[in-house]
């Protein structure tokens, strides 16, 4: 297999683009090697610009649920295009979306379309201080919810440690009220509710996407919304990533607890830049122009990512491929369990409807401190091994895996072929 057309792009990029990237996931830096090219896709197959086709996984980080260029949505976006890109105003098809994404969400009301999950998350962390008129807000070590200033820290090592800039860039105090807690521990949340009486909310992704696949433990996710709400507080759930991945609707609801703000992105646009924040009327009034907390966006609700969302939505209602999802995951699960055992390979996988992640450790995994235990040396080996027997991943062990609908047995079986072989080379090579 080569890759040479996607290295001469690379090396073209690295002159005007920062890494030859746009998002730094997509440098290829954790698992080595020059990041691929992407030239089109369709179904579950994406192709590089060496002409080499893969069974996607990644689907656009989650998005392409109904696998790629689903003539439905396709059609959609088409007839869309013909009457224009963007209007800065109102349109119709503002009006359809919002009613299908409400009604898939017990407690959300009212919803406000926006261009991304940063935008979706930022836009709820003001809102939860408006509507309580505090400023502090607790976040999960390891869970990512987008490159905003003051969600951009670092988890200290005790419960009481200060929070700390993650990046180059952001000043110490853009992140003074943000609080860090850890994943499945209650404790480490009441410890904060009882150093701090200004605490807005506590933001969670119901299940954790970006330290691979983490689920919260029973009843975690209902002890924090008793919390919050005991202490004048908002649950707030980012389902930027797991929103329409489980069911019709959002993890929280599988998971049995309705959070007071949802934020949403990738599925609901069908592929195109959108996010989404919604909550019940009392919550969302306090949004401009009903109340005094502002939001704004010239490209807002989109009428070429309307149209996208809509017909990706009515499509995946019609189809209901949730049964489908839990499936196929599980039998990936025993291909990758069965394969690693066979070879002698310590591993650990989690899943979640149609998201899965392997880890290359005998931890089993549920917080971000257990995920970090994982052999990323391995993965790389795994990674490039899968790649090459036509299976596309994340290039990351911390990014989880997606299903689409359009899934067969011949691509399941092509993933099962790939997995043997790539656990055969993790087994066969040198990590000194």
């Amino acid at each position: 297999m080569s890759f040479k057309n996607s290295e001469k792009l690379y090396n073209k990029g690295l002159k005007n683009l920062v890494g030859a990237v746009n998002s730094p996931v997509r440098a290829f830096s954790s698992v080595g090697g020059n990041p691929l090219f992407i030239k089109k896709a369709k179904g579950t197959k994406i192709e590089d610009v060496d002409g080499n086709k893969y069974v996607d996984l990644v689907l656009s980080y989650g998005p392409m649920i109904l696998g790629h260029r689903h003539k439905k949505v396709q059609k959609a976006v088409t007839k869309s295009l013909k009457n224009g890109y963007s209007f800065g105003a109102s349109t119709v098809n503002e009006i359809k979306l919002a009613k299908i994404v409400c009604n898939a969400f017990p407690g959300m009301d009212k919803v406000r379309f926006v261009n991304s999950g940063t935008e979706a998350v930022l836009s709820a962390i003001r809102l939860a201080r408006a509507h309580t008129n505090k400023d502090k807000i607790i976040k999960f070590s390891g869970c990512y919810h987008g490159h905003q200033d003051a969600l951009l820290v670092a988890a200290g090592s005790g419960l009481a440690t200060l929070s700390l800039p993650g990046s180059k860039g952001v000043p110490e105090g853009a992140v003074k009220n943000t609080l860090i807690a850890n994943y499945n521990d209650i404790e480490s949340v009441k410890a904060h509710f009882e150093a701090h009486n200004d605490i807005a909310g506590i933001i969670i992704e119901p299940v954790g996407g970006n330290m691979g696949v983490v689920i919260p433990e029973e009843g975690f996710l209902q002890e924090l919304k008793e919390l919050a709400n005991k202490n004048g507080a908002l649950l707030i759930a980012d389902e930027v990533m797991t929103g329409f991945r489980s069911k019709f609707g959002g993890a929280q609801e599988v998971l049995g607890v309705e959070a007071d703000i949802t934020c949403l992105g990738k599925v609901i646009g069908g592929g195109f830049p959108v996010g989404a924040y919604g909550a019940r009327n009392e919550i969302m009034e306090n949004v401009a122009p009903l109340g005094g907390m502002y939001q704004a966006g010239t490209l807002s609700g989109n009428p070429v990512a309307m149209a996208g969302g809509i017909a990706t939505l009515t499509e995946l209602k019609k189809q209901n491929p949730y049964d489908k999802f839990n499936e196929i995951a599980q039998i990936i699960e025993v291909f990758l369990l069965e394969s690693a055992k066979k070879y002698d390979i310590a591993l650990s996988v989690n899943r979640f409807g149609s998201m899965i992640n392997p880890f290359f450790t005998d931890v089993k995994v549920t917080n971000f401190a257990e995920a970090q235990t994982s052999n990323t040396k391995k993965f790389a080996v795994f990674f490039w091994e899968m790649i090459k027997n036509g299976v596309f991943l994340p290039p990351s062990q911390f990014e989880a895996w997606f299903l689409s609908s359009a899934l067969s047995e011949k691509d399941i079986k092509i993933i099962a072929i790939a997995i043997d072989k790539g656990m055969k080379k993790v087994a066969n090579s040198n990590y000194e």
